[in-house]
């Protein structure tokens, strides 16, 4: 998870970024130590995140409108406009919220995966997939 103020990148940034979805399975800004253990999440969960966001077209609009702000942060972060980051991190906290409980538990959920032993990640770029396809490039 990325916090305000923390900006290194993992090797798992660095795949997430490259479908541009680190933007939507890292930044969700809460913090961790004040809560309990989070549940792991499944691939179920994803796809039925996936399913409530493509059917819904403002859901939709926002979920790629998460994807631009995620380009965004990731070319401000290269330069090291970390201010920008950290705006850019609050907007994207804002439009999440807005994808509904189902989405917000997802993220926090991703947490807790360890891409490296872990092939839920994989899987779950492959099933956000489906939601790439219908942004505009």
């Amino acid at each position: 998870m990325v916090l305000p103020g923390d900006y290194s990148l993992s090797k798992w940034d660095v795949l997430m970024n490259r479908k541009v979805i680190v933007a939507i399975l890292l930044v969700a800004a809460v913090p961790a130590f004040a809560q309990a253990p989070k549940p792991r999440v499944t691939n179920d969960d994803a796809q039925k995140v996936v399913t409530i966001i493509s059917g819904d077209k403002a859901k939709t609009q926002t979920y790629c409108e998460i994807q631009d702000l995620g380009k965004q942060m990731e070319r401000a972060y290269e330069k090291r406009n970390l201010k920008l980051v950290d705006e850019l991190l609050q907007k994207i906290d804002a439009l999440e919220e807005a994808l509904g409980p189902e989405y917000v538990a997802l993220i926090e959920g991703l947490d807790l995966i360890d891409p490296e032993k872990d092939k839920l990640g994989a899987e779950f770029m492959s099933i956000f997939g489906a939601l790439d396809k219908l942004c505009p490039r």
